[in-house]
C-alpha cells in the first residue's frame, strides 16, 4: 500500500467529497478549509470570503489503486477550472479552483495535466486552477462531512451534486467502489 494525501478545492466541498469518496482506493475524503490566514475558521467565517480559505476536500488514497493523475482528471471533470472564485451560483474566493499538493511529484503532475488540458483546449477559457503547497488543513464541522450521503434529497444535492455523480458513474464506472 502506498497511502498519500492530496487536498483539492473546486467549489463547494460537498460536490468533490461526494464524487471522490466513491473511487476505489480513496480511503477518506474529509471536507474542510485550507489556504487562509484565520486559525480554526468555522463555516460562517469561511462564507464571508474574508479568511482567505478555500472549501477543500482532503483525500487519503492508495496510490497503488488510484493514482494522482486519475484523481486530478476526475477533479477537473467534476468542476469548472476556468472560473475565478466561482463555481456555478457559488461565488467567492472560498470557491476557487486549487490543488494543494503534498509532495513534489503531485506538484509536477498537477502542472503537467494543466499544461496538457490547456494545449488540448478542452475549455474555451484558460484554466485558473492554483497549484500550491498544502497549508494547514482544518476539517469542516461534522454536519459537512458526508453531506450528500446524509442529505441526498436536499434541493442543492439534487440540483448540483446528483448530476455530477451521474456523470462520474457513467464515465468512470470501472473506477468506482462496488
Amino acid at each position: 500500500m502506498a497511502i498519500e494525501t492530496l487536498t483539492l478545492g473546486g467549489g463547494c466541498f460537498w460536490c468533490l467529497e461526494a464524487a471522490l469518496q466513491e473511487l476505489r482506493g480513496v480511503e477518506s475524503a474529509v471536507s474542510g478549509y485550507a489556504g487562509g490566514d484565520t486559525q480554526n475558521p468555522d463555516y460562517s467565517q469561511i462564507c464571508t470570503g474574508s479568511t482567505g480559505h478555500a472549501e477543500v476536500v482532503q483525500l487519503r488514497f492508495d496510490n497503488d489503486v488510484v493514482n494522482v493523475r486519475m484523481l486530478l482528471q476526475l477533479f477537473f471533470m467534476i468542476h469548472d477550472p476556468t472560473t475565478l472564485d466561482r463555481q456555478g451560483a457559488d461565488v467567492g474566493s472560498q470557491y476557487r479552483s486549487v490543488i494543494f499538493y503534498h509532495t513534489g511529484s503531485q506538484k509536477k503532475e498537477a502542472e503537467k495535466i494543466i499544461r496538457e488540458y490547456q494545449a488540448e483546449k478542452i475549455w474555451s477559457a484558460p484554466i485558473v486552477t492554483q497549484v500550491l503547497p498544502v497549508p494547514h488543513f482544518y476539517p469542516a464541522e461534522e454536519y459537512h462531512q458526508d453531506y450528500y450521503r446524509n442529505n441526498s434529497m436536499q434541493g442543492y444535492c439534487q440540483a448540483v451534486i446528483s448530476p455530477k455523480l451521474a456523470k462520474l458513474r457513467r464515465q468512470y464506472r470501472s473506477l468506482l467502489k462496488s
